[in-house]
């Protein structure tokens, strides 16, 4: 059995207890489960009937509104909920935000998974990391297949991006065709040779396409994204300025094409590259083992014995272009890197723009380099990076080819959106024609009549905070934010039954401001505590979250009295013959 025979037989398998797609109800719908009015998180589900086929399954990273969380995943209990609906999962191209979240995702609905070559490998190695014992159902496609799944024809279509091996998708329905873009742009110069593919995307529009669902990243943008191509010409100049200084380059580990331009230009001028990061060293592996990524072994230095190579013939090409926090860059610029230790011998680029939510991570890391001598280059006073997005005019030749009847624009804060959707009624789409959809609507085409967003499915966000996901609620994350602002005061109490202290109160703080003598306000909040609690001497019972209550009112009010603290004052009762206050365990369950 050939290859395209077992991914066809693969595709169609239906469960026994699922209708024929022709007995099924004359209803399409496009779902966006996340990836709208926010950068990242990319998931939509396509549903005919008793079929869904989902597209990507993104994260996002967190900004400072969340600390502690690691990352932000689609929620899926839409999709849980129907599981036996879906068919399959078909990815677009292997960045982090529509790949992130198949750690998540693909142990709670393990159905196939469809990708390019790369990016199968890339995802391959992802959940090798982070679920070792899982075995993924993976489909290896190419642009140019035509896949059936269910009642879903899907043509893959070459696309440029800033990462080898993207495509589009022309998935043909009973009702009607979408067509989703991906992230693109039209490189006629990319780094690969592998263009957008204009022709294909022009021969779904003359088929008739049903609904355009495009990227909007880039729609603010005016004119043409540049190529690639041209970071060459800058990284060019920049080694001949700094000909006699090591050089170190931070760009995304996924970057393929940036990664080549280095590696090019380091062996015009002669030079030996090591690479230094788990996800770096692990994704160049990959692009060279698939071949992707064209790298002379000779060229290659491990990180261990970059000491045995002068400064004027090595590049260090690492992670941490957004001042991740143990990325290589930043814990070089700490000074805190066992192999790499920076001075003014050092130039380094950042090759990546700030992802926003970023900034002042980046700039922090940025100016640390500053203060170890170091000479940094990075966006804003060089053109060493380039965008994977298309811009406006190139959007609006991809509405003219596709010509569709209906659209939604994707991929995008919420301005983005707004203002591709004014590019495509400057082309000549009706405005009633376009949706501008948030994450969980839902556009429903029905045979014979015009599509509404009719209701919405459950969506949002999933944190994920180290082997945690999902739990965590908002309340967790606004305690986390008031101890991150202020600190944490503690009060220790043990009492016997008439409520007497057992013991002298105790008093710890974490991260509180007091800008008095510590030991006179130490002793001041411990008086007021104790008068709080003789409240309560003589009683038949004593309520330990009374005695609670009572101690965090007298205690805030000497704070505020001293040094206007807003501190998180944590009293911990406990009553002999009695269980801690529930408040103990709130500490030990939320916080540690």
């Amino acid at each position: 059995m050939t290859e395209k025979k077992e991914k066809t037989q693969g595709a169609s398998r239906k469960s026994p207890h699922r209708k024929s797609g022709r007995a099924q109800k004359e209803h399409l719908s496009f779902i966006p489960l996340g990836g709208l009015g926010e950068i990242g998180k990319n998931m939509y589900a396509i549903e005919y009937g008793d079929d869904i086929l989902v597209i990507d399954s993104g994260l996002m990273f967190p900004d400072q509104e969340l600390p502690g969380i690691d990352y932000i995943v689609p929620d899926i209990s839409y999709l849980e909920a129907n599981r036996e609906k879906v068919l399959a999962i078909v990815i677009t191209h292997g960045h982090e935000d529509h790949t992130g979240g198949l750690p998540y995702v693909l142990p709670r609905l393990n159905v196939p998974l469809y990708g390019t070559r790369l990016t199968l490998g890339l995802i391959r190695n992802k959940l090798q990391e982070d679920l070792p014992s899982f075995k993924p159902k993976l489909k290896e496609i190419k642009a140019g297949d035509v896949v059936p799944i269910g009642p879903f024809k899907i043509r893959f279509i070459a696309v440029a991006h800033s990462i080898p091996d993207g495509v589009a998708l022309s998935i043909e329905t009973p009702l009607g065709r979408i067509v989703h873009t991906g992230d693109f742009k039209l490189d006629s110069t990319p780094i690969d040779g592998r263009v957008t593919d204009y022709g294909a995307f022009a021969e779904e529009g003359d088929k008739g396409v049903l609904l355009l669902a495009s990227d909007s990243t880039n729609a603010e943008r005016k004119g043409f994204t540049p190529s690639e191509r041209i970071i060459s010409g800058t990284l060019d100049q920049l080694f001949r300025n700094y000909r006699s200084r090591r050089i170190i380059i931070s760009s995304f580990a996924s970057n393929v094409h940036r990664v080549q331009q280095v590696v090019d230009v380091a062996s015009r001028f002669n030079r030996r590259i090591a690479f230094l990061g788990r996800s770096m060293i692990r994704n160049v592996a990959l692009a060279r083992e698939l071949g992707y990524l064209k790298l002379d072994q000779k060229m290659m230095v491990p990180i261990e014995e970059i000491s045995k190579v002068s400064d004027n013939q090595l590049v260090i090409v690492t992670t941490g272009s957004q001042g991740e926090p143990f990325s290589g860059l930043v814990m070089m610029s700490r000074g805190e890197h066992h192999m790499v230790t920076l001075g003014e011998h050092d130039a380094v680029f950042l090759l990546a723009s700030v992802i926003p939510g970023n900034e002042k991570l980046v700039n922090n890391t940025i100016n640390r380099l500053f203060a170890l001598g170091c000479e940094v280059v990075y966006e804003q006073n060089r053109q060493i990076h380039v965008s994977g997005h298309a811009a406006s005019e190139e959007l609006k030749i991809v509405l003219n080819l596709v010509r569709p009847q209906y659209f939604v624009p994707i991929h995008g804060e919420y301005r983005h959106l707004v203002r591709h959707s004014q590019l495509a009624q400057e082309v000549g789409i009706p405005t009633r024609n376009v949706f501008l959809m948030s994450n969980g609507d839902v556009l429903t085409f029905t045979k014979g009549s015009s599509p509404k967003l009719k209701g919405q499915v459950p969506s949002g966000a999933i944190l994920v905070d180290g082997n945690a996901v999902g739990g965590i609620k908002s309340e967790v994350m606004k305690e986390r934010r008031d101890l991150a602002e202020d600190g944490v005061l503690v009060v220790a109490a043990a009492l016997d039954a008439k409520g007497k202290l057992l013991v002298p109160l105790t008093i710890e703080t974490q991260g509180v401001f007091i800008s008095e003598d510590r030991g006179k306000v130490f002793n001041e909040l411990r008086a007021a505590a104790e008068r709080g609690i003789r409240e309560f001497a003589g009683k038949r019972s004593i309520d330990p979250e009374a005695v609670a209550r009572v101690i965090r009112g007298r205690v805030r009010d000497v704070l505020r009295r001293h040094n206007s603290s807003y501190a998180v004052v944590l009293p911990v009762v406990s009553i002999a013959g009695q269980d801690s206050n529930v408040d103990d365990t709130w500490l030990e369950k939320e916080f540690f």
